[in-house]
């Protein structure tokens, strides 16, 4: 296998070898569904190629809750088939694919009416870790529990204590979204995928009815542009909520619509919650969730139709208001808007047509091959991207008329997991060796896995990468670094939005890291001063428009102050 870098060099080979010959498969869209598709392409044999118009997970897959999760409100739903298949799926993330990018973690569920509720609650949270068992890889978790008010205000003191009469307390599993999204197209360049970010799909290649390539423009303005002629036997769509608009590329209707949802969550300190455990409310549309998050919490989300700008989705004031009314609603000590640290809005891809409110619509997913050489697939959840991918290049099969091995993607850990939890029984020894604290190498290793020993080689020639930055002390220098020479990153923002999460865990919303981090990135990425003042620049610009947004009363203002900061290079 190759080496799993994605650095500069990397990615002008990988478009010069996609334009050189013919591809069996080409994905385009990096998100969760198309990097797990390329990683179930290229592990079946297929020469695959991968492209994004902008950075890995810049879409959806990097604002979703960070739940890998059944999805226990859609046993209410009967959903018992999408349920099974997703729970099997955590499972499948924990214990053998990701263990060291997807976690345990706990949720209690606060009961408000005596008698029935207790009842009809718990045999759903019983319903749920049967299914979960029965699955085959669901013992890794603990089973859920029945607590009385009492033990459940020990356990999260920061409830009210009129807010419930007992609880329940179970099990989910959650993950950083970009960063396994990042991992998935890391493991499919290893096995042989060719893979490049800002590299946009501007029209696809047709003979006659059928689709035999597209035409990909760099539009990264560091590296020269330039245009290219992908030659693919099949390709697969895998864009989200831009598939409608992929798919008028080729001139033709679609079979189905994608529809999309906006949901925003909060970012809060830690301190502002008193709670050893995450929480799940019933909303009068929804369900929200307060989830545990390193040194903060996330609290969300909202459930919204949205019809405009689908690259940066703007949180409206409402929005905020909305969140925090609700879990107000429970808390002893509320939060107010000065708590909140970080705001992000993301656009779920549901399949339109199946009913008029987005939070009924299903994530089941569709796969179909709308014309020769052409599949698209969209809808379904995160948790189940593995099971879209299969699907998605199980069509593409049928169409490329040879026999092709069936997926092996069940068994395919992704990069860093193998030796992960070795590491991780050696972490003292480790920090002995290299001199950083045990808390960093748990860090490291809880993001890297076994790819962490790149980091410490970083560190190893350069001991100045191994101290903290300066205003965002959870992330080390060495990590800035390695974001650009081995995982991807062109810009300012692809690190602190999602290589790290600074841009949501500081107050300052990452500009007092900018510089630095900037700085950090330049030699790798070959920009000179004025460059970096251009990416600094651009990243409070950003931010400032964010801000804004979040001051509008509602989603058409929020929409145009979040329009005030451009792209640092135009998708064009």
């Amino acid at each position: 296998m190759r080496t799993a870098t994605l650095g500069p060099a990397e990615r002008a080979e990988a478009l010069a070898a996609m334009a050189e010959r013919e591809l069996d498969v080409l994905v385009v869209g990096a998100g969760v569904v198309g990097a797990g598709t390329a990683l179930d392409a290229v592990t079946r044999g297929l020469a695959t190629g991968l492209v994004e118009a902008r950075d890995w997970a810049s879409g959806t897959s990097s604002r979703s809750s960070k739940l890998i999760h059944g999805g226990l409100r859609y046993l209410e739903m009967l959903d018992f088939a999408l349920v099974r298949e997703a729970l099997k799926e955590r499972g499948l993330l924990l214990e053998r694919l990701a263990p060291h990018l997807v976690k345990p973690v706990p949720f209690l569920y606060p009961l408000q009416h005596k008698g029935w509720e207790r009842w009809y609650a718990g045999s759903g949270v019983a319903l749920y870790d049967a299914m979960s068992v029965s699955s085959g890889h669901g013992r890794g978790l603990p089973m859920h529990r029945h607590l009385s008010r009492k033990r459940a205000l020990r356990v999260a003191p920061a409830l009210k204590k009129d807010a419930l009469v007992g609880a329940l307390q179970y099990y989910d599993a959650q993950m950083d979204d970009a960063r396994y999204v990042t991992t998935l197209v890391r493991t499919a360049s290893q096995y042989g995928a060719h893979v490049a970010n800002r590299a946009r799909v501007v029209g696809f290649l047709r003979e006659g009815e059928r689709v035999v390539g597209a035409r990909v423009r760099d539009i990264d303005g560091t590296s020269g542009g330039g245009e290219y002629e992908v030659r693919a036997r099949q390709v697969v769509n895998a864009t989200g909520v831009w598939t409608d608009d992929t798919q008028a590329l080729i001139g033709e209707r679609g079979q189905f619509h994608v529809r999309a949802s906006k949901g925003i969550h909060l970012v809060v300190p830690k301190d502002r919650i008193h709670s050893s455990t995450g929480l799940i409310l019933r909303t009068e549309k929804s369900v929200l969730f307060v989830i545990p998050w390193g040194r903060h919490w996330i609290v969300g989300t909202t459930d919204t139709d949205w019809d405009l700008d689908k690259a940066h989705p703007a949180a409206s004031s409402a929005d905020i208001d909305y969140l925090l009314e609700h879990v107000n609603s429970v808390l002893a000590v509320p939060l107010t808007r000065d708590d909140v640290q970080g705001v992000y809005a993301g656009l779920r891809p549901l399949l339109a047509g199946e009913s008029d409110a987005t939070s009924k619509l299903s994530r089941e997913h569709t796969v179909a091959h709308p014309v020769p050489g052409l599949v698209v697939v969209a809808g379904g959840k995160y948790t189940t991207y593995r099971v879209m991918a299969k699907d998605a290049v199980d069509e593409a099969v049928h169409g490329l008329d040879q026999r092709v091995a069936e997926c092996v993607t069940e068994d395919v850990p992704l990069a860093g997991a193998e030796g992960y939890r070795a590491l991780w029984n050696a972490r003292a020894r480790i920090a002995a060796r290299t001199g950083i604290h045990t808390v960093r190498v748990e860090h490291l290793l809880n993001r890297y896995g076994s790819l962490t020993e790149e980091l410490l080689e970083l560190i190893a020639r350069d001991p100045s990468l191994g101290d903290p930055l300066s205003a965002a002390d959870d992330y080390l220098r060495a990590e800035v670094v390695y974001a650009a020479s081995h995982e991807g990153a062109r810009h300012l923002d692809d690190v602190l939005t999602r290589r790290t999460r600074i841009s949501i865990e500081t107050f300052d919303r990452g500009t007092r890291s900018a510089r630095e981090c900037a700085e950090l990135m330049a030699p790798v990425l070959g920009w000179d001063k004025e460059h970096i003042a251009k990416e600094v620049e651009h990243y409070e610009k950003r931010v400032e428009a964010e801000r804004e947004s979040q001051r509008q009363p509602d989603d058409l203002t929020a929409d145009a102050a979040r329009l005030g900061a451009p792209d640092i290079v135009p998708i064009q």
